[in-house]
């Protein structure tokens, strides 16, 4: 061009087709060449303003980088320190998942080096109102009706990828645990992603090399890099600033000053997140930076061969999507399913419609169609999802997520030349989670233990005193305070508190030689209950505990593990209703303060999931803490078996379990928990004290890979008969399974039969071998046994082996002696466990900003 700076009337050809080329385009770069256009035509800035729809200082603004600049002024220059794009799903991302208060827009806008109104605009149009509960608007294409928004699967083949999300209109309360995933969580799934696009890479391949068309290009392979692997990646720009659909204000993300905003899924030609409508791929390009040739070496096949291949290769794709459909469909009827497309190589157009997409068949509902956001990359947009999932709803948990990592994992580990070689993850079915609002007003049915909780316990100090109380029995308000180091003062005004509102009792007075007498005080046992429910493979176990964990009463029903999950609930909230009936008038209304339920482990407490329960196979992952809050309207907190044992012992032992110890509970499988410090312990993902992999260790039982094996002595009620026939004893007769077995064997033990004595001590053995390592590691003097197959028959067998060991070969056992009890618990330690479980949180006392449970508990 001779003249790149000519006056508004003067535009030579060549400048003239420039600027026709960017008005056709459409975007930020049309509303500036219409202005040049319109002006060299000599229209005055009044009609170009009302002919563009935009304002006349934009219209001057732009006339006036024309004159000093030409058409180099016209085109975008970034403001200096701003970055060159703004995605939103990233902003949106770091604002969720910023840790404390740093998620705050001044915060989010200098960690990305954006302007504080950027990140506000997009806060507002992801409609994330600060210290609000989440209730987000996602501007997908079209956007996702409702304000209740859930991760529910992923769909990954060589072809596409697909994110289905649920969602419904009824916003879920606030979370109240507050973030459950990390950054390390995100990256994690970041690395599992790019194995499986580089798998779903090498699938294409071999579909090209099976079909006679060619091998496939390999995303990031340069200059022949196809245009849909680089739109697989994720990595591809998002919004330039300046261009349509760019956010924030002028010079970081924005149109320019006055410039209309345009919407990208409507305006003629606007980018979308990938230089491209999602799906669209032009038909004589490469790639970035190609001229439309393929790259060297490629076999090209017949034009009617490849048209073939890819037709079946796309049929087969299609078939596969709406297979996943329909079972997402069936398994999840109680919301509205979404698939959001984050990348389509089987789309040779413009994105397909909502009607166009494959549709499951044998539903009664249909599963709506969408596309990303025009100003996000898939990559990006997912990590959001699953922050906004994730911050509304505790239930989605790490675990959660980790699992979808794991399923990425295996498709990339998975033969790509395998036709069937697909991603199709769904999680659990969380139609427990979605009803609760309508089933907690019904399931009350007349109760009145609708556990508002009274006993609201404000003050640190307050628990210092009833912990104070609780491990003396009954004590005077002096020996309060010299225990406690509190003031007199202060440990008479906490206990007349304490008794006006009936947690603290006076005994009779005890003269003294001199002074003044003393009057003792002690807990109120009727002041408070909980209901503890025990879930075992062959028994179900409620009872009802008082303040100073005398038992109420006791319910039992037995089950089966093969039971439907759904009818398994039922007779579970069946139990505890029932249980809660019989004790009747001894529990105060206002004084039950909610269910605690100990469960096999392993567990995952966030979205309250039992994950594969042994030998209760039937179960999968079943969410069935929030299914039995349906049924309850209280609170009720989920606790491993083990773990609610040591909570009981804690609780009903007093100051005989007042320093720390290990407690072996002997139930289908051992395991441990562990009262360290003051306190609980339950690990990172509350599932501490997993045993049986530590005594396989200790005995060398692993398999050729480093494996710890699954020792059958962890499962006593298993073992121990079968080692008792082993050892001759004669089988006896029984229709109770395994657990009349093990008992049967208990008693001739007892009886002095060789045999099974010889049977139990093996078992007894094993476990000691495993509470060594627990002793070496931990440097505990205390271990106490319990559980249903810790019976009086059997109990003088583990005590003394276990003791043995533990004492005989630890390191340091010179320094100490370690003491071997039975539980105070009764065969129900689980369930009584249980129940402490909700006094624990209540009353123990913690400093604030602990990770632990909260004190005060939640109404439902």
């Amino acid at each position: 061009m001779s003249d790149t700076r000519p006056g508004d009337g003067t535009l030579s050809p060549e400048l003239r087709a420039v600027l026709r080329r960017w008005a056709d385009e459409g975007g930020a770069l049309a509303t500036r060449a219409g202005v040049v256009l319109l002006a060299a035509d000599g229209l005055r800035d009044a009609e170009i303003s009302r002919r563009l729809g935009v304002s006349r200082q934009t219209v001057g603004s732009w006339r006036q980088r024309w004159t000093s600049a030409g058409i180099d002024g016209l085109e975008h220059r970034p403001r200096t320190g701003r970055p060159a794009t703004v995605d939103e799903a990233e902003v949106v991302t770091r604002t969720l998942l910023a840790p404390g208060g740093s998620g705050a827009s001044r915060a989010v806008a200098r960690e990305l080096g954006l302007s504080h109104a950027t990140v506000a605009g997009i806060r507002r149009r992801w409609r994330l109102v600060p210290d609000e509960p989440v209730s987000p608007s996602v501007p997908t294409r079209p956007p996702l009706p409702g304000a209740d928004v859930w991760v529910m699967g992923l769909y990954v083949d060589g072809l596409r990828g697909v994110l289905l999300a649920g969602t419904r209109l009824v916003p879920s309360p606030p979370a109240t645990s507050g973030t459950v995933i990390g950054a390390d969580v995100l990256a994690g799934l970041d690395r599992s992603l790019d194995a499986a696009l580089a798998s779903a890479s090498a699938s294409a391949s071999a579909s090209a090399q099976r079909d006679g068309s060619g091998p496939a290009e390999v995303p990031g392979a340069g200059a022949g890099t196809d245009h849909a692997a680089s739109r697989r990646q994720g990595r591809t720009t998002a919004v330039a600033p300046g261009s349509a659909g760019a956010a924030g204000g002028w010079g970081d993300g924005a149109a320019a000053p006055g410039e209309p905003h345009r919407d990208p899924a409507h305006a003629v030609g606007t980018t979308g997140a990938f230089g491209a409508d999602p799906g669209q791929v032009p038909a004589d390009s490469s790639g970035p930076g190609s001229d439309g040739r393929r790259a060297a070496g490629t076999r090209t096949a017949p034009p009617e061969v490849d048209s073939r291949a890819r037709s079946a290769d796309v049929g087969a794709s299609d078939r596969a999507l709406a297979g996943y459909l329909a079972q997402a469909s069936r398994r999840h009827p109680d919301l509205a399913l979404h698939a959001v497309t984050l990348w389509d190589d089987a789309s040779d157009g413009a994105p397909a419609s909502a009607t166009d997409a494959p549709q499951p068949s044998g539903t009664t509902g249909t599963v709506t169609c969408h596309h990303i956001p025009a100003r996000s990359t898939w990559r990006t947009f997912l990590r959001a999802m699953i922050a906004l999932d994730s911050t509304s709803h505790p239930e989605s948990s790490r675990r959660v997520y980790l699992d979808l990592a794991a399923e990425l994992e295996r498709y990339a580990a998975g033969r790509p030349d395998d036709p069937q070689h697909t991603v199709r993850w769904l999680r659990e079915n969380v139609a427990g989670h979605l009803g609760a609002e309508s089933a907690k007003a019904s399931s009350a049915r007349g109760h009145t233990w609708s556990g508002v909780n009274q006993i609201d316990l404000g003050s640190f100090n307050e628990c210092v005193v009833i912990e104070t109380v609780r491990l003396s029995g009954t004590i005077t308000r002096g020996e309060i305070a010299h225990r406690t180091g509190l003031t007199q003062q202060s440990v008479s005004r906490i206990a007349r508190s304490l008794l006006d509102r009936g947690i603290l009792i006076e005994d009779a007075q005890l003269r003294a030689t001199s002074g003044k007498p003393r009057t003792p005080v002690r807990l109120r046992g009727a002041a408070a209950h909980a209901l503890g429910i025990h879930i075992d493979p062959e028994l179900l176990t409620a009872v009802v505990i008082d303040l100073d964990g005398a038992i109420v009463c006791t319910r039992t029903r037995s089950v089966s593990a093969d039971t439907d999950p759904a009818e398994f609930v039922e007779r579970v909230a069946a139990l505890g209703r029932e249980t809660l009936a019989e004790a009747g008038g001894a529990v105060r209304p206002d004084g039950f303060l909610g269910i605690g339920v100990a469960v096999p482990g392993p567990v995952d407490i966030a979205s309250g999931t039992v994950l594969g329960p042994p030998l209760m196979s039937a179960w999968g992952d079943l969410p069935l803490l929030y299914l039995l809050k349906d049924h309850f309207p209280c609170p009720v907190i989920m606790e491993k078996d083990s773990t609610a044992a040591a909570a009981g012992e804690r609780w009903i032992g007093r100051d005989r379990r007042a320093r720390d110890f290990a407690y072996l509970y002997l139930g289908t499988g051992v395991g441990t928990g562990l009262y360290l410090n003051g306190d609980i312990y339950r690990g990172v993902s509350a599932n501490a004290g997993e045993f049986g992999q530590l005594c396989a260790i200790a005995l060398g039982r692993v398999d050729k890979d480093g494996r710890p094996e699954i020792l059958p002595e962890c499962n006593p009620p298993v073992s121990v008969p079968d080692l008792a026939a082993r050892g001759g004893l004669r089988p006896v007769a029984t229709t109770g399974g395994s657990t009349a077995a093990y008992l049967a064997v208990g008693r001739a033990a007892a009886a002095g039969d060789r045999a099974a004595a010889a049977a139990v001590r093996e078992v007894a053995q094993a476990v000691g071998r495993g509470a060594l390592g627990l002793i070496d590691l931990l440097d505990i003097d205390l271990i106490v046994l319990g559980g249903p197959f810790f019976t009086d028959d059997v109990a003088d067998f583990y005590l003394a082996e276990i003791a043995r060991t533990v004492n005989e070969f630890p390191t340091a056992r010179r320094l100490r002696r370690v003491e071997v009890e039975p539980s105070v618990l009764s065969a129900g330690a689980a369930a009584v466990g249980a129940a402490s479980t909700i006094f624990h949180a209540t009353f123990t006392p913690r400093l604030r900003g602990r990770e632990t449970r909260a004190r005060h508990l939640p109404t439902g």
